[in-house]
Protein backbone atom coordinates (compact mmCIF):
# COMPACT_ATOMS: atom_id res chain seq x y z
CA UNK A 1 0.00 0.00 0.00
CA UNK A 2 2.94 2.40 0.11
CA UNK A 3 3.02 5.25 -2.35
CA UNK A 4 6.50 5.31 -4.04
CA UNK A 5 8.08 9.10 -4.73
CA UNK A 6 11.13 10.39 -6.06
CA UNK A 7 14.06 11.82 -3.83
CA UNK A 8 13.19 14.88 -4.66
CA UNK A 9 9.45 15.00 -3.49
CA UNK A 10 10.10 12.53 -0.39
CA UNK A 11 8.53 14.64 2.67
CA UNK A 12 8.39 12.85 6.02
CA UNK A 13 7.95 15.69 8.29
CA UNK A 14 6.48 14.49 11.37
CA UNK A 15 7.59 11.07 11.64
CA UNK A 16 10.16 9.72 13.83
CA UNK A 17 12.73 8.33 11.28
CA UNK A 18 14.03 8.74 7.77
CA UNK A 19 16.27 5.48 6.93
CA UNK A 20 18.61 5.74 4.13
CA UNK A 21 19.63 2.32 3.55
CA UNK A 22 21.31 3.40 -0.44
CA UNK A 23 24.72 2.33 -1.44
CA UNK A 24 27.92 4.91 0.04
CA UNK A 25 28.21 7.16 -3.41
CA UNK A 26 25.00 8.56 -3.47
CA UNK A 27 24.32 9.23 0.52
CA UNK A 28 26.10 12.70 0.15
CA UNK A 29 23.80 13.83 -2.49
CA UNK A 30 20.59 11.97 -1.61
CA UNK A 31 20.92 13.73 1.73
CA UNK A 32 21.30 17.17 0.24
CA UNK A 33 18.45 16.80 -2.14
CA UNK A 34 15.98 15.80 0.82
CA UNK A 35 17.62 18.15 2.90
CA UNK A 36 15.38 20.58 0.73
CA UNK A 37 12.29 19.18 2.13
CA UNK A 38 11.05 18.79 5.38
CA UNK A 39 12.21 15.67 6.93
CA UNK A 40 11.66 13.20 10.29
CA UNK A 41 13.23 14.35 13.88
CA UNK A 42 16.15 11.31 13.22
CA UNK A 43 17.46 10.40 9.54
CA UNK A 44 19.89 7.47 9.85
CA UNK A 45 21.97 5.66 6.95
CA UNK A 46 22.92 2.07 7.09
CA UNK A 47 26.38 2.06 5.47
CA UNK A 48 29.81 0.88 7.41
CA UNK A 49 32.32 2.62 6.92
CA UNK A 50 30.61 5.99 6.74
CA UNK A 51 29.96 8.07 9.82
CA UNK A 52 27.24 10.29 10.40
CA UNK A 53 28.69 13.35 9.02
CA UNK A 54 27.42 12.39 5.18
CA UNK A 55 24.31 13.46 6.23
CA UNK A 56 25.34 17.07 7.20
CA UNK A 57 22.38 18.31 5.09
CA UNK A 58 19.61 16.94 7.03
CA UNK A 59 21.69 17.97 10.37
CA UNK A 60 21.88 21.54 9.05
CA UNK A 61 17.82 21.21 8.53
CA UNK A 62 17.05 20.32 11.52
CA UNK A 63 17.34 16.79 11.77
CA UNK A 64 19.61 14.59 14.22
CA UNK A 65 21.39 11.78 12.19
CA UNK A 66 23.32 8.99 13.07
CA UNK A 67 24.24 5.63 11.36
CA UNK A 68 22.75 2.46 12.03
CA UNK A 69 25.03 -0.47 10.13
CA UNK A 70 24.15 -4.47 10.65
CA UNK A 71 26.87 -6.26 10.17
CA UNK A 72 25.00 -8.93 7.92
CA UNK A 73 26.75 -9.81 4.56
CA UNK A 74 23.62 -9.04 1.78
CA UNK A 75 24.36 -11.04 -0.93
CA UNK A 76 20.85 -9.72 -2.10
CA UNK A 77 17.54 -8.54 -0.40
CA UNK A 78 16.58 -10.41 3.14
CA UNK A 79 13.59 -11.53 2.97
CA UNK A 80 13.12 -12.40 6.58
CA UNK A 81 14.01 -10.07 9.39
CA UNK A 82 14.12 -12.90 11.48
CA UNK A 83 17.81 -13.09 9.77
CA UNK A 84 19.02 -10.29 12.02
CA UNK A 85 18.02 -11.99 15.36
CA UNK A 86 22.05 -12.00 17.68
CA UNK A 87 23.52 -9.69 14.94
CA UNK A 88 25.71 -6.99 15.88
CA UNK A 89 24.31 -3.34 14.80
CA UNK A 90 26.66 -1.00 15.16
CA UNK A 91 25.73 2.61 15.96
CA UNK A 92 26.91 6.22 15.79
CA UNK A 93 25.77 10.13 16.00
CA UNK A 94 23.35 12.72 17.97
CA UNK A 95 22.18 11.58 20.94
CA UNK A 96 18.81 11.16 20.05
CA UNK A 97 20.00 9.49 16.74
CA UNK A 98 21.74 7.22 18.74
CA UNK A 99 18.89 6.47 21.02
CA UNK A 100 16.87 5.58 18.40
CA UNK A 101 19.47 3.45 16.21
CA UNK A 102 19.73 1.46 19.52
CA UNK A 103 15.72 0.76 19.81
CA UNK A 104 15.26 -0.31 16.24
CA UNK A 105 18.25 -2.90 16.89
CA UNK A 106 16.90 -4.27 20.10
CA UNK A 107 13.35 -4.43 18.39
CA UNK A 108 15.16 -6.62 15.48
CA UNK A 109 16.74 -8.92 18.65
CA UNK A 110 19.94 -7.43 17.13
CA UNK A 111 22.84 -6.84 19.97
CA UNK A 112 23.86 -2.87 19.46
CA UNK A 113 27.28 -1.74 19.36
CA UNK A 114 28.64 1.40 19.82
CA UNK A 115 31.36 2.51 16.63
CA UNK A 116 32.68 5.86 16.65
CA UNK A 117 33.23 8.09 13.47
CA UNK A 118 36.76 7.55 13.62
CA UNK A 119 36.83 3.79 13.71
CA UNK A 120 34.14 3.57 10.88
CA UNK A 121 36.46 2.75 8.05
CA UNK A 122 38.96 0.11 9.99
CA UNK A 123 35.50 -1.40 11.30
CA UNK A 124 33.97 -1.73 8.11
CA UNK A 125 37.42 -2.90 6.42
CA UNK A 126 37.64 -5.73 9.18
CA UNK A 127 33.90 -6.76 8.34
CA UNK A 128 34.88 -7.24 4.82
CA UNK A 129 37.63 -9.15 5.66
CA UNK A 130 35.63 -11.30 7.75
CA UNK A 131 33.00 -12.11 5.23
CA UNK A 132 34.14 -11.49 1.82
CA UNK A 133 37.58 -12.45 2.63
CA UNK A 134 36.75 -15.86 3.54
CA UNK A 135 34.38 -16.47 0.30
CA UNK A 136 37.28 -15.23 -1.75
CA UNK A 137 39.91 -17.42 0.41
CA UNK A 138 36.66 -20.74 -0.35
CA UNK A 139 37.25 -19.28 -4.50
CA UNK A 140 40.85 -19.38 -4.43
CA UNK A 141 40.84 -22.74 -2.72
CA UNK A 142 38.69 -24.61 -5.25
CA UNK A 143 40.70 -22.56 -8.13
CA UNK A 144 44.07 -23.89 -6.83
CA UNK A 145 42.17 -27.62 -7.21
CA UNK A 146 40.78 -26.93 -10.47
CA UNK A 147 44.36 -25.77 -11.59
CA UNK A 148 45.40 -29.66 -10.52
CA UNK A 149 43.11 -31.33 -12.05
CA UNK A 150 40.96 -32.39 -9.00
CA UNK A 151 36.67 -32.73 -9.52
CA UNK A 152 34.52 -29.66 -8.92
CA UNK A 153 33.06 -31.81 -6.53
CA UNK A 154 35.85 -30.78 -3.98
CA UNK A 155 34.35 -27.27 -3.82
CA UNK A 156 31.42 -28.61 -1.13
CA UNK A 157 34.26 -30.11 0.71
CA UNK A 158 36.30 -27.07 1.01
CA UNK A 159 32.76 -24.96 1.85
CA UNK A 160 31.96 -27.72 4.29
CA UNK A 161 35.94 -27.59 5.69
CA UNK A 162 35.07 -23.98 6.74
CA UNK A 163 32.00 -24.36 8.14
CA UNK A 164 33.35 -26.35 10.41
CA UNK A 165 36.30 -24.12 10.80
CA UNK A 166 34.07 -21.19 11.73
CA UNK A 167 32.17 -23.25 14.09
CA UNK A 168 35.35 -24.24 16.27
CA UNK A 169 36.88 -20.55 15.98
CA UNK A 170 33.02 -19.39 17.46
CA UNK A 171 33.70 -21.31 19.90
CA UNK A 172 37.55 -20.73 21.03
CA UNK A 173 38.65 -18.58 23.50
CA UNK A 174 40.66 -16.62 21.70
CA UNK A 175 40.54 -16.99 17.75
CA UNK A 176 44.32 -18.07 16.68
CA UNK A 177 44.02 -20.93 18.74
CA UNK A 178 41.41 -22.08 16.63
CA UNK A 179 43.88 -22.23 12.87
CA UNK A 180 44.64 -25.28 11.87
CA UNK A 181 47.11 -26.80 9.11
CA UNK A 182 50.67 -27.51 8.80
CA UNK A 183 51.93 -23.79 9.25
CA UNK A 184 49.88 -23.54 12.45
CA UNK A 185 51.59 -26.81 14.12
CA UNK A 186 54.79 -25.36 13.18
CA UNK A 187 55.61 -28.00 10.21
CA UNK A 188 57.12 -25.94 7.58
CA UNK A 189 58.45 -28.56 5.09
CA UNK A 190 54.89 -29.76 4.22
CA UNK A 191 54.39 -25.72 3.28
CA UNK A 192 57.45 -25.72 1.84
CA UNK A 193 56.55 -28.53 -0.32
CA UNK A 194 53.01 -27.60 -1.13
CA UNK A 195 54.24 -23.94 -2.14
CA UNK A 196 56.57 -24.98 -4.75
CA UNK A 197 54.22 -27.27 -6.37
CA UNK A 198 51.75 -24.12 -6.18
CA UNK A 199 54.14 -22.28 -7.92
CA UNK A 200 54.58 -24.42 -10.99
CA UNK A 201 50.66 -23.73 -11.67
CA UNK A 202 50.50 -20.07 -10.59
CA UNK A 203 53.05 -17.99 -9.66
CA UNK A 204 50.35 -15.09 -8.62
CA UNK A 205 48.58 -17.42 -6.98
CA UNK A 206 51.47 -18.66 -4.80
CA UNK A 207 52.63 -15.43 -3.85
CA UNK A 208 49.25 -14.56 -2.47
CA UNK A 209 49.21 -17.69 -0.27
CA UNK A 210 52.79 -16.47 0.90
CA UNK A 211 51.08 -13.61 2.45
CA UNK A 212 48.58 -15.34 4.09
CA UNK A 213 51.03 -17.93 5.54
CA UNK A 214 52.83 -15.08 6.98
CA UNK A 215 49.79 -13.75 8.73
CA UNK A 216 49.19 -17.84 9.84
CA UNK A 217 52.73 -17.55 11.08
CA UNK A 218 52.26 -14.58 12.87
CA UNK A 219 49.81 -15.36 14.70
CA UNK A 220 50.57 -18.88 15.83
CA UNK A 221 53.76 -18.21 16.41
CA UNK A 222 53.25 -19.07 20.21
CA UNK A 223 51.51 -22.79 19.20
CA UNK A 224 53.74 -23.66 16.49
CA UNK A 225 55.90 -26.72 17.35
CA UNK A 226 59.16 -25.69 19.36
CA UNK A 227 60.90 -28.25 17.39
CA UNK A 228 61.00 -25.68 14.53
CA UNK A 229 63.58 -23.34 14.09
CA UNK A 230 62.60 -19.62 15.46
CA UNK A 231 63.25 -17.86 12.21
CA UNK A 232 60.69 -20.45 10.98
CA UNK A 233 58.28 -18.87 13.21
CA UNK A 234 58.24 -15.29 12.39
CA UNK A 235 59.13 -15.37 8.83
CA UNK A 236 57.27 -17.26 5.71
CA UNK A 237 59.42 -19.99 3.78
CA UNK A 238 60.56 -18.75 0.71
CA UNK A 239 59.88 -20.73 -1.96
Amino acid sequence: GATAVGIDQLRTEGQSLLLLAISDPALASVATSLAEKPQAEVALHTAGALDASVLAPLRAAGSSTGSLHPLMAFPGILADPGQADGKVFAFDGDPQAQALAVRLALSWSGIPVHVPAEARPIYHLAASLAAGGIVTLLATAAEMARKQGLPHELTEGYVALARGAIEQASQASELPGAITGPLARGDLGTFQRQIEILEKLDKGLAQAVMGLAELTLRLTSDKADTKSPPEARTEAPRA
